[in-house]
Formats: structure tokens, sequence, C-alpha cells
């Protein structure tokens, strides 16, 4: 008796670790984040069989929303253990496992299934419904996700669209205003030459607007050579000395001397300091203090360019960025300075940092990185300096 008992009690112990197995290959099966719905459900019920009695004898059923999913040499019978799947958003499913009636005598369903089976059909019901519905709200976010980037997207180019149309819109009345009023003044040479004169103007702006925006949509760099920064910069100030001249702002500059070279094309980084001293003269309108300062850290040269305007709150701040958006008055400015800066130092794989105050100013500090070339020999200069020290 007492080994019969032993016998039994081996069964079961045997019985409970297929069905633990059986838990623990499903729930692999479902943390395969790369596989789809329909290969999950497959996947796990090719496992069912292996969790019963006699898994040569048994086949098993998934059924959700319309789709069935069949362990392999399935066959239904009258036979059948059944449990019911609890999905969320009006799903409905079941798992249901069959006994195969290969030349076996007629036995009744109660007597093939084990009162056990039944219970582990309906705990791996349980535990497959849970992790069904987790993949399904992964998938449903994921969906979403999409969705709110492919709205964010058509949000952007609606923005675009609309900046393009609008800046263009302007000069490109002008133009044509000033042709009709030019064509009708055609025997009147100097009034003609006025309206003419704005035409050009009118049409250099359009060319401005198309240039910056090929620069911000491709601010690649094209013609790289070692460069010194201090230098594109006094050169790019004394460009624009004739606007600093009609206004009461004071320019103040200090370079630090003997800045290694960068690796930079000289005319985009002097687009970079144009557009970063016409955002602080608009700033500056009744007068101030504009400073350029140049100065140099541990494998890159840093410009910052400060002013004492207006300065922009946090909101502003966080859009300064973006193409077309400008706190100017309509036909004052396009609103692709910064974003043709931020694209420029960005290709040139550096970083810009805007901070303001409102009513104080703001600070745009530039870092680029130096030649591979220079920080080498600086490397090796401070190498010899300090072997020479000690």
């Amino acid at each position: 008796m007492q080994e019969q008992a032993l016998l039994e009690e081996r069964a079961k112990l045997i019985e409970r670790n297929k069905e633990l197995s059986c838990l623990y290959e499903i729930a692999t099966i479902v943390a395969r984040s790369e596989t789809t719905f329909a290969e999950l459900l497959q996947a796990i019920v090719r496992v069912l069989p292996s969790a019963f009695h006699d898994p040569e004898r048994v086949c098993a059923r998934i059924v959700v929303a319309g789709q069935e999913f069949q362990s392999d040499g399935f066959a239904a019978s009258a036979q059948v253990l059944r449990a019911d799947l609890q999905l969320e958003g009006g799903e409905h499913g079941a798992i249901e496992v069959f006994a195969l009636e290969r030349e076996q005598p007629p036995v009744a369903a109660a007597d093939r299934f084990l009162p056990e089976e039944r219970q582990l059909l309906q705990a791996i019901a349980g535990q497959v419904s849970l992790m069904i519905g987790i993949r399904l709200a992964n998938e449903r976010r994921a969906q979403l996700e999409d969705q709110l980037r492919h709205a964010d997207r058509l949000a952007k180019v609606g923005q675009l669209t609309a900046g393009v149309a609008h800046e263009l819109n302007e000069p490109l009345a002008a133009i044509l205003g000033f042709a009709q009023l030019a064509a009708k003044k055609i025997d009147a040479p100097e009034q003609a030459g006025r309206y003419l004169e704005r035409i050009i103007q009118s049409s250099l702006h359009a060319r401005e607007i198309i240039r910056k925006m090929l620069l911000f949509s491709s601010p690649g760099v094209h013609r790289t050579s070692p460069v010194d920064l201090n230098r594109v910069l006094t050169e790019g100030l004394a460009f624009l000395e004739p606007r600093f001249a009609k206004s009461a702002i004071r320019v103040v500059t200090d370079f630090a001397p003997g800045l290694p070279p960068i690796e930079a094309d000289s005319a985009q980084l002097t687009q970079v300091l144009v557009n970063l001293v016409l955002n602080a003269l608009h700033a500056m309108a009744d007068g101030g203090t504009l400073t350029l300062r140049t100065e140099r850290g541990e494998g890159v040269v840093r410009l910052v360019v400060a002013d004492t305007g207006t300065g922009m709150d946090a909101a502003t701040l966080e859009q300064i960025f973006l193409p077309f958006f400008t706190t100017r008055e309509v036909d004052q400015g396009t609103g692709l300075g910064l974003s043709v800066v931020h694209g420029i130092v960005t290709a040139h794989g550096g970083t810009i940092d805007v901070e303001s105050v409102p009513g104080r100013g703001t600070v745009c500090s530039i870092t680029l990185p130096i030649c591979r070339d220079a920080e080498i020999e600086a490397t090796a200069a401070a190498k010899r300096r300090t072997e020479h020290g000690s």
C-alpha cells in the first residue's frame, strides 16, 4: 500500500511539473517582443498538449476574434475541455483541448480528463487572457503612438507650408503690385524707376527666404578646411559694421588668443554670426551692448554672443529653433534665422545653448570641436610642458 501511495504521489509530482513547465513556456513565448500576435497564439497552442497526462492523445485549439490556432495533428472530437478567455474590448475567445479518438474504446468525457487537468486549463486560460490583454494593450499603444507621430508630422508640414506661403506671399504681392504700377508709369521714368527698385528689393527678399529654407532643409557642410574662428568673426563683424553705425549699440569683443583651428565651412560660420547678430540688433532696438567672446575648452572652442536686449520668456525659448517662428512684425524677419543656425552648428558636430531673461538680454553659446590634428598637437604640447616642468 505504501509503495502504491508513493507511486501515485510521484505521478502527481510529474504532472505538476509538466503543468509548471507548460506555464513557464507560455510566459517565455509571450515575452518575445518580436513575435506577432498570430505567431504568439500559434506558439502557445503548440505547447498546450505537453501539460496533459497523455500529450500524444490530446490536441488543442485557441479561438480569438474569429481566428483559429491549432496544435499539430489537430482533430476535433466529442470529448473536449473548454475554458473561456476573458478579454477586454469586447473580444471573445476560448481554449479547447480535445481527446483524440485513435483506435480507443469509447470512454465517457468525464473519465478521459483528470480533474487536475480541468483546473489546469482554467489556470492556463487565466494566464493566457492576461498575457493576450497585455500584448493587445501594447499593440494598441504602439498604434496610437504611430498615429500621434503621423499627426505631429502632418502638423509640422502644415506649419511649414503655412509659413512658406505667408513669407513668400508678402514679397510676391509687392513685386506684382509695383510691376503693375511701373507699367502704368512707363512714361514717367523717375517714378517707374522707384517702383522697379522696390521690385528688385522684394525679389531679393524672396530669394533670401528660399536660400534660408535650403540651408534649413539641407545644412550639410560642403567645403570644410581648418578655420581660425577669431578670423572668421573679425571679417564677419567688418561686414556688419554699417549696421552697427546706424544703431546706438556698443560692440565689445573678447577673442581668446591662440585658438586652435576648427574643421568648418567659413561661409556657413559667417552665416551663423550674421543671424545671431541680427537677432541681437532686433532685440536692442533702443540701444544696448553686444558682446562677442571666444574661449577654449577641452577639445572644443566656444563662441558666446550676448546682448542686453528685451530677452525672451520660457515659452518663447522652447520655440526659437522651429522654422518660421518669429517674434518680429510682418516683413521684419523670416523666422528661419535660428533654425538655420541650429542646422549649421549641428552639421559641424557642435551644440548651441540659449539662455534668456526677459528685460535683461540673451546669451547664445556655440561649442564646436577643434581639428583632430590640432587636438593631438595640443595634447602633445601640454605633455611636453609637463615633462619640462618636472
